[in-house]
């Protein structure tokens, strides 16, 4: 049961959004690059901290491949709202050049820019030898190759033959992203800030935490653990109208499960009809870091996922069909954690 302590601090906890560019059933990316700049700025005028983006390829419902590219439309299009990446998959990219990108994007909107690395591929590894053939080794070598990125961030490699111009010199805070305790001990270990998957993979999440927080090691980034858990959020004003839309999602985790995507889907009425007992089970699984109804009853379970993560920021997900309505749900959570 919620007391009125945790009341209080729901209310300082700082909560983002993951913008996964949804490309809905009927449109396109560039209809799907407009809608992600309203809700931006939407977001934005609500008190949102964050707005990322995140790298996917081969995906038919997800546009933000070039992450970096749809990272500046968002942040030309906004004042005052963090915009990065959740995250960029470094294994598939050079760090010169990513550090390149992000020198420019810090240098075009400071202070407004987060970098979030994954190691995973963003897609499957048919795609992932198509982006970068020789992706393997550059996996294995992930925590080397976040260390090159940080030098090349360093003003100490002024006087290195391969420097980052722009992004020499700047400051860009590096998350560590995660769906594992490979990534939280990865994060504790260089002593970064850490955001886990548990939108979809939250098997290991409470797990990976604990293991970020008992080996952080203080560094000249960050002296004390800082945790994001990615949730996947769908509110309206009455719980029944939250779980119609909510059949998006769900006709979306089936797409992922059974290897056959589609663009986002409209709620259905029938949802049950259109899911097996096993892709059920599986999507209940998968998406066990979700708050689906109204007001009082996402904030009565966000309370509860307070007290048992204590994690020091949320940044939400809702793939929503109608965009109206996805609004409305932002506004209703922004609504739900600052009012006591």
């Amino acid at each position: 049961m919620a007391t009125e302590n945790n009341n209080r601090q729901l209310a300082e906890i700082p909560y983002s959004v993951l913008d996964l560019a949804t490309v809905l059933e009927g449109k396109t990316p560039a209809d799907t690059f407009r809608d992600s700049l309203k809700l931006a700025q939407h977001v934005e005028e609500l008190g949102y901290t964050r707005f990322w983006l995140a790298e996917h390829h081969n995906m038919i419902s997800v546009a933000s491949s070039a992450t970096s590219v749809v990272i500046g439309h968002i942040a030309a299009g906004t004042h005052k709202i963090r915009v990065g990446s959740g995250g960029i998959m470094l294994p598939n990219h050079s760090p010169l050049v990513i550090a390149e990108q992000f020198g420019t994007l810090a240098s075009l909107f400071p202070g407004r820019i987060d970098l979030g690395l994954g190691r995973a591929p963003g897609t499957d590894q048919v795609t992932a030898n198509a982006i970068r053939a020789e992706r393997f080794s550059a996996v294995q070598n992930f925590p080397n190759e976040v260390k090159r990125l940080q030098m090349y961030f360093s003003e100490e490699n002024s006087g290195s033959p391969v420097r980052a111009i722009p992004g020499e010199g700047l400051d860009i805070p590096i998350w560590i992203l995660g769906s594992s305790t490979d990534s939280a001990r990865l994060a504790a270990e260089m002593g970064l800030p850490y955001a886990f998957a548990s939108h979809f993979a939250p098997a290991q999440f409470l797990t990976a935490i604990h293991i970020y927080r008992q080996n952080f090691k203080p560094s000249q980034y960050l002296q004390t653990p800082y945790v994001i858990s990615c949730i996947n959020v769908v509110a309206a004003d009455t719980d029944e109208e939250a779980s119609l839309l909510a059949t998006s999602l769900l006709q979306m985790f089936k797409g992922v499960i059974t290897g056959r995507p589609r663009l986002l889907q409209p709620p259905v009425a029938d949802i049950e009809n259109l899911l097996s007992e096993y892709e059920q089970d599986t999507i209940n699984q998968m998406l066990a870091c979700s708050f689906v109804g109204g007001p009082d009853k996402i904030k009565s379970e966000i309370l509860d996922f307070m007290e048992q993560t204590k994690v020091d920021e949320l940044m939400v997900t809702s793939n929503i069909f109608d965009l109206k309505a996805k609004l409305y749900s932002y506004q209703l959570f922004a609504e739900l954690m600052k009012n006591n």
